[in-house]
């Protein structure tokens, strides 16, 4: 199995603050992510100012503001973006940004960004998928909110206008998302109803469930965190903090080593174990030598360094070249 792809999803859990922001890279490279991702937007190009937050904002954020006030405090400037990249670099980890509108895409373009990743709000957008797909970089695109038939439509506007290298991220976008809801056999379904890589972009409390789905073959799971899950702002109470994510990348890790290469065969480790737990034809008592070996007088019995009991039918009636005690290996 290919290795993991892990995003740490950053998001806007940084509240405008760079020095937070910086943390946040700090706290996803020492946790063992491929990649900390961020969000590019202004908010006057994204929301309309009298639109309303989510039921989940409404409980995280102040009931007063609308989403507008609350992604303006939010954004990012192409400054912040350029100190981040080159923090980033710093600590070694990959530097992503989901961009929400053209604008943003631009700027994400300017700055050299390698990874488009399209939030599942804007699988929908035509105009918005046509421009990230002209960048002709790898896409991966959220499916957040979408049925299969909305999944293929983005699919064909990105590859019909430039872009061939696309992951689908199964996703629900509820904050937290119910394990009922999660539903991660529909990962499974993209990747055979389309033919493209597939991963998971999780929303759920804790780490199971992107753990299963990188045991379900995801080859990106992204996953939102925080410093502190008490901090005031839209996202952090449905993300990890810093020792769950480490944990969270040890799992995946392990789930990698454990899936192995599809061929069933004797491990290394468990060479050693043949003899002491498979048996042996031997004798089930006292058998003179000329004597007939019969389902009587022979047995099966532990170790396995004889003749194996897969050959019984073959040693039945053969005459015995020497005479035998009981429990003593036959040999032929």
């Amino acid at each position: 199995m290919s290795r993991v792809f892990v995003i740490a999803e950053a998001g806007v859990n940084h509240n405008g603050d760079i020095e937070i922001a910086k943390q946040l890279i700090d706290a996803a490279s020492e946790a063992g992510a491929d990649a900390v991702k961020f969000q590019t937007f202004q908010a006057d190009s994204l929301v309309c100012r009298t639109a309303k937050k989510a039921e989940y904002q409404l409980e995280t954020t102040d009931r007063t503001e609308t989403q507008y006030d609350m992604l303006k405090k939010l954004e990012l400037t192409p400054q912040m973006h350029r100190e981040l990249i080159e923090h980033c670099i710093k600590r070694n980890i990959m530097f992503l940004s989901t961009p929400f509108d053209l604008e943003s895409i631009k700027l994400l373009s300017e700055l050299g960004m390698q990874i488009y990743k399209i939030p599942s709000g804007e699988i929908t957008n035509l105009p918005y998928l046509r421009e990230i797909a002209k960048q002709q970089k790898k896409i991966i695109l959220s499916t957040g909110m979408s049925s299969m038939d909305e999944v293929k439509a983005a699919v064909n506007v990105l590859k019909n206008n430039g872009t061939e290298d696309i992951t689908l991220l199964h996703c629900n976008t509820q904050y937290p998302t119910p394990i009922s809801d999660v539903n991660l056999l529909a990962m499974v379904k993209m990747r055979e109803e389309t033919g493209l890589p597939v991963g998971y972009s999780d929303h759920t409390q804790g780490i199971e469930v992107p753990i299963a789905a990188a045991a379900l073959g995801a080859e990106v799971i992204e996953k939102h965190f925080t410093l502190d899950r008490k901090m005031e702002g839209p996202d952090h109470k449905a993300s990890l903090e810093p020792q769950e994510l480490m944990q969270m990348v040890v799992g995946i890790r392990k789930i990698e080593s454990a899936l192995g290469s599809k061929i069933k065969q004797v491990s290394e480790s468990e060479k050693e174990n043949l003899v002491i737990a498979r048996r042996s034809i031997v004798a089930a008592m006292k058998i003179k030598k000329g004597e007939e070996f019969t389902e009587v007088n022979l047995t099966t019995k532990r170790p396995g360094d004889g003749i194996n009991p897969m050959r019984w039918d073959e040693i039945i009636g053969i005459k015995a070249n020497k005479s035998y005690e009981i429990d003593e290996l036959i040999q032929i």
